[in-house]
């Protein structure tokens, strides 16, 4: 009978602990945490009902401040759980949370679908200080006398000595039509993917005079999260840029490839876009096995990697240099533009630097020096560079933008498949 009230003793304790860490939770708490965007400041305000959980969340990347109403909120013992909404160039995104409650502190799990996973420490009243892998992940990459400031999309950065532009800016109207020149063709077509199991869409350009008679090279042109098969054209109008470049001499005319790099049945950039990162990830797939076969048995190109490239923007940065640089056998130009986190560590997408000295044609990385994600193209630079493998390291005054993406594709194209 002892050994039986005390469990149930032991029991009731328990359940009395846990009513009063959901209680304890009402009030404000306060975390600083790095993300792929950068160092991002929270403040959460929690209401707590039985095992119903409210509040607000108060965030602050670089100069910019956003707060939203938690959904979903739970709570059950020791555990809460709730979602924040962000809105990301007009889709909704889903970040969870998962927090374990502890006596002074929660240990918070936050999950961006499968794009990003960040761990970090909440506490009550004052503010939090910065976690030591906060620290160490500002530190890196500061070089001699680093240059800082607030960033725009992804927080604050940090500047090395040769984070500077290696080519002047583009002239105005790039991609502004000409009149007198020779034009070239656009046009969307399907094909059978085997890898997702429908038939898929993709953008095809054909330059001025395009013959059945010639071989022409091929760029493949990769998209970012939040777009499709569309957002080049919508972004930087590849076809026109191209045929202003051909008409001065100052490009070869090929065929730009402009696939969508969501490899699923739903490709669609709607509702929360990060949970589709896996899609991104196979995408691999479709482009070796159902992309550049298609392609190659509809148009007339030169089917052998000296003439076969591969660039992106930011998400399709990353696919560029996770998929180009895995596949030199297949291609031997590769520009990776503002690329985002899903990009791999330097040491995986390099793990032979002779090697891919030796594959290589050009290896181009770009990024803004108003992009938080600058970082990324940093690490990867930095590793090239120790490596000794070369590479196009530019960085102008941009931002994670379109006008970015647009210029780095008219410099880019005027040095490929020379």
């Amino acid at each position: 009978m002892k050994k039986t009230g005390m469990i149930l003793l032991c029991g009731v304790f328990g359940v009395l602990a846990a009513a009063l860490n959901a209680a304890d939770l009402a009030g404000q708490w306060r975390a600083e945490f790095e993300s792929p965007r950068g160092v991002q400041k929270y403040l959460f305000t929690f209401q707590a009902e039985g095992e119903k959980l409210t509040g607000k969340a108060v965030s602050e990347v670089g100069d910019r401040k956003r707060e939203a109403e938690l959904k979903e909120g739970t709570i059950k013992g020791d555990t809460l759980t709730f979602v924040e909404l962000l809105s990301f160039q007009g889709n909704e995104l889903r970040i969870r949370y998962t927090g374990k409650i502890g006596t002074n502190e929660i240990a918070f799990t936050r999950e961006v679908g499968d794009f990003d996973k960040t761990e970090f420490k909440a506490t009550r009243g004052e503010a939090a200080t910065a976690s030591p892998g906060a620290v160490k992940a500002l530190a890196a990459g500061a070089g001699n006398q680093p240059r800082s400031g607030a960033g725009g999309f992804g927080g604050p950065i940090t500047l090395n000595p040769d984070d500077k532009p290696a080519f002047d800016d583009p002239p105005p109207g790039i991609d502004q039509p000409r009149e007198g020149i020779p034009h070239g063709k656009l046009e969307m077509i399907e094909y059978d993917s085997r890898t997702v199991g429908t038939r898929r869409k993709m953008q095809v350009y054909t330059p001025p005079g395009y013959s059945k008679d010639r071989k022409y090279p091929a760029l493949y042109l990769l998209h970012g999260i939040g777009g499709d098969e569309t957002e080049w054209q919508r972004l930087a109008h590849p076809d026109i840029l191209l045929d202003n470049l051909i008409a001065d001499g100052k490009a070869v005319p090929m065929i730009i490839v402009m696939p969508n790099g969501r490899a699923q049945k739903d490709d669609r950039a709607s509702g929360n876009i990060y949970a589709a990162a896996p899609a991104f990830a196979a995408f691999e797939q479709d482009l070796l096995n159902d992309v550049i076969p298609a392609i190659e048995s509809r148009y007339s190109v030169q089917a052998d990697r000296e003439h076969r490239a591969l660039a992106g923007l930011s998400m399709g940065g990353g696919q560029t240099l996770n998929f180009g640089l895995g596949h030199l056998d297949t291609f031997a130009w590769v520009g990776g533009f503002s690329s985002a986190p899903n990009t791999k560590p330097p040491a995986q997408l390099v793990p032979d630097p002779a090697a891919a000295t030796q594959a290589l044609k050009l290896l181009w990385l770009s990024c803004g020096n108003k992009d938080g994600l600058i970082r990324i193209s940093q690490g990867v630079h930095a590793y090239l560079k120790e490596k000794q493998v070369p590479h196009v390291w530019h960085v102008d005054g941009n931002g994670h933008d379109a006008t970015h993406w647009r210029n780095n594709l008219w410099l880019f194209s005027q040095r490929i498949f020379k």
